[in-house]
């Protein structure tokens, strides 16, 4: 798990919307362990801590300003004084894990404003692909129980007086003992024994208030004949089933026969007839518009030939009489033109060449058009007019005389398929035998039909009573097998509780053996002087700590220097962290105290860079100073620094980047 972005929205006296980025990686390939915010005492480094358990742990988070305030007290007391009293208090702190063999990020998102509704904040749940996964959200206890349990999350993120209770306390405080039951498993042993108590009192409670049970007899015997009933039962419906499907193709012969042999035809006989009258009306009708037709100019259709002869006639001598009448307007005028020319001082052999001119103009002109046959038609132009509309009119008659004759065709041929419909029809005396086999047929599969649903509506019941049978039966057998466990539970309980006791002194002696080679190893790590403990055990009951030299001999705990008791600490702490088994990130508040020079430097070079993957360390200018955070620049030890800038004439704080030096 590695903690990645932690945003602050006028949280504390943090005002505004700030964001501080805890991702130990300084590119793709390399990071380094330690995040170093630098503060001054009051300056909101522990306001920080009490962020990031907030965002994890919600109202069971325990904060360093909460005591004994209630959950909205506490969230009214984390707004920021300076903001109007409807904005919004926001903490988001976005981590990154390892699920299915895949790194996954999450943002928790937590939001409130001063009194908050309910008493609670708002919790979101920020995926990879930026949504909102609901079930998370309502699973989040036990989601970040699995990641980070609240019983140890303790021991990877503390503070400098916690260290210092622990160091100067011969038993450790109530915190980390609970982190300490909580990673032994010592819990969960206790909540079995009451959880056991709470059941074999239950089981005591069943027992004296138990009945008489039902007569185990008597309900088989009703259940078995219960089942001989559906068994004779099924038996009719089966027959039933096969009775109706026997009915059903009688059924349908009988109508097969009945369509077959005119049934059908003939008792839709009237349909057909009047069907027939219809057809007969209509085809009288065309006959009429043909009569009609032929009353008008049709009969002209037999002399095509000679009506398009006459038609070409009168169109040539029609030609011919407006060449005619051009031509005697043409010698009119060139009449006129000569007479001009007398008059005019022109010589007669100038006007006798015009003359023999236009002579031969107009015969030329005209020669093509000169009638060889002397007409006869001798029509008019309204004859011919009349004569034109007569051959349109023609046209459109044979149009329609074509059409109605198509259409008196079909009718005909309709008729005449009604006819042979009509002829096939059964008698009248047929056509009665034939519905009356028909309807008995139909009858009878309608009652077959009726007997089979009121046998199957039987067997449905059956199925139920024979369903409640077998649930008494089982009731019985159930809770007399209740009975009987209550009574094996009641009387093993004691044996139970033997046992889990011998278990949970067990798995104490075996995690604490474990426990106590992680603590030495590390505080001889710290400490840099290997003579002064030898061995280092832990009682099973306080967990206190106890220290031996190599003669085997106790080593009194006020032996030890202020130093050398914050490194035992230290070193209990964080061996209680490598036991876990948990891969988490570390958060140390005012981690060097009241250290000398050289156990500092002991914490400095070896406990910070290995303590975990991710090291946030919050420290003032006087635990951390200008020689220790050179000492871990040059260690390439720190990703990122920040400072904690402290304004106390508005007492608020900005997060700038950078250390003190």
């Amino acid at each position: 798990m590695i903690f990645l972005e932690l945003v602050l929205q006028n949280f504390g006296p943090y005002s505004g919307k700030q964001v501080i980025n805890l991702n130990p990686k300084t590119d793709k390939e390399n990071s380094r362990p330690i995040i170093l915010l630098g503060g001054m005492n009051g300056g909101g480094k522990t306001t920080l801590m009490d962020a990031i358990r907030l965002a994890l742990y919600g109202p069971r988070a325990q904060c360093s300003t909460r005591g004994n305030l209630s959950y909205s007290d506490f969230l009214n007391q984390c707004v920021n004084n300076k903001i109007d009293p409807v904005a919004d208090t926001r903490i988001e702190l976005l981590f990154e894990h390892i699920e299915n063999d895949k790194p996954i990020k999450y943002r928790v998102v937590r939001s409130w404003t001063k009194n908050p509704k309910d008493g609670k904040d708002t919790l979101g749940i920020l995926g990879d692909s930026d949504t909102w996964p609901d079930a998370l959200v309502n699973i989040w206890d036990e989601y970040i129980e699995n990641l980070l349990p609240l019983g140890i999350s303790n021991l990877f993120l503390f503070d400098g007086e916690q260290v210092k209770e622990l160091a100067e306390q011969e038993t450790p405080p109530p915190v980390v003992v609970d982190a300490i039951r909580g990673l032994l498993g010592l819990e969960l042993a206790d909540r079995l024994a009451v959880d056991l108590d709470i059941l074999v009192n239950r089981k005591l409670k069943e027992v004296g208030n138990s009945k008489d049970l039902a007569n185990l007899e008597e309900i088989e015997t009703r259940l078995t004949q219960q089942q001989e009933d559906y068994q004779t039962t099924e038996e009719k419906v089966e027959n039933l089933k096969n009775q109706v499907e026997e009915l059903e193709q009688k059924q349908q012969e009988a109508f097969d026969k009945f369509i077959s042999e005119g049934g059908k035809i003939a008792a839709e006989r009237n349909q057909l007839e009047l069907q027939q009258d219809t057809k007969t009306a209509e085809i009288e009708q065309v006959r009429q518009f043909m009569c009609e037709l032929a009353a008008d100019v049709l009969p002209l259709a037999l002399i095509p030939n000679l009506l398009n002869q006459a038609q070409a006639q009168g169109e040539k001598e029609f030609r011919h009489k407006q060449i005619q009448v051009s031509k005697d307007l043409l010698l009119e005028r060139d009449q006129r033109l000569l007479t001009w020319l007398n008059q005019v001082e022109i010589s007669p052999i100038e006007v006798e060449k015009i003359q023999s001119f236009l002579i031969q103009d107009v015969d030329s002109l005209y020669a093509k058009t000169i009638q060889t046959e002397a007409p006869w038609l001798l029509a008019d132009d309204e004859t011919l007019s009349q004569l034109d509309n007569l051959i349109y009119h023609l046209q459109n008659s044979k149009l329609s005389a074509k059409e109605k004759l198509a259409i008196l065709k079909n009718k005909e041929e309709e008729i005449h398929t009604l006819e042979r419909q009509v002829q096939t029809a059964a008698a009248p005396e047929d056509y009665t035998k034939l519905r009356q086999a028909l309807e008995s047929a139909q009858n009878q599969v309608v009652e077959a039909k009726a007997n089979y649903e009121t046998i199957r509506r039987r067997l449905a019941e059956l199925e139920t009573i024979i369903a409640k049978s077998k649930r008494e039966l089982s009731d019985y057998t159930v809770e007399n097998i209740k009975h009987k466990n209550s009574e094996h539970i009641i009387t093993s309980a004691a044996k139970v509780q033997n046992t889990l006791k011998i278990f949970r002194e067990k798995l104490t002696l075996r995690k604490l053996n474990k426990l106590e080679e992680e603590v030495k190893n590390c505080f001889l790590y710290l400490l840099h002087k290997s003579d002064l403990v030898h061995r280092i055990t832990i009682d099973t009951k306080t967990f206190s700590l106890l220290l031996y030299d190599l003669n085997g001999k106790p080593v009194p705990k006020h032996r030890l220097s202020a130093g050398e008791k914050q490194l035992l600490a230290i070193a209990f702490l964080w061996g209680l962290a490598k036991v876990s088994g948990h891969r988490l990130p570390v958060a140390i508040d005012t981690p060097l105290g009241r250290l000398d020079s050289s156990h500092r430097s002991n914490l400095v070079e070896r406990y910070f860079p290995s303590a975990s993957h991710q090291v946030i360390l919050l420290s003032t200018d006087t635990e951390i100073g200008k020689k220790e955070v050179e000492t871990l620049r040059e260690n390439e030890a720190i990703a990122r620094e920040y400072l904690l800038k402290y304004d106390s004439t508005t007492r608020q704080t900005t997060i700038q980047p950078g250390y003190f030096w």
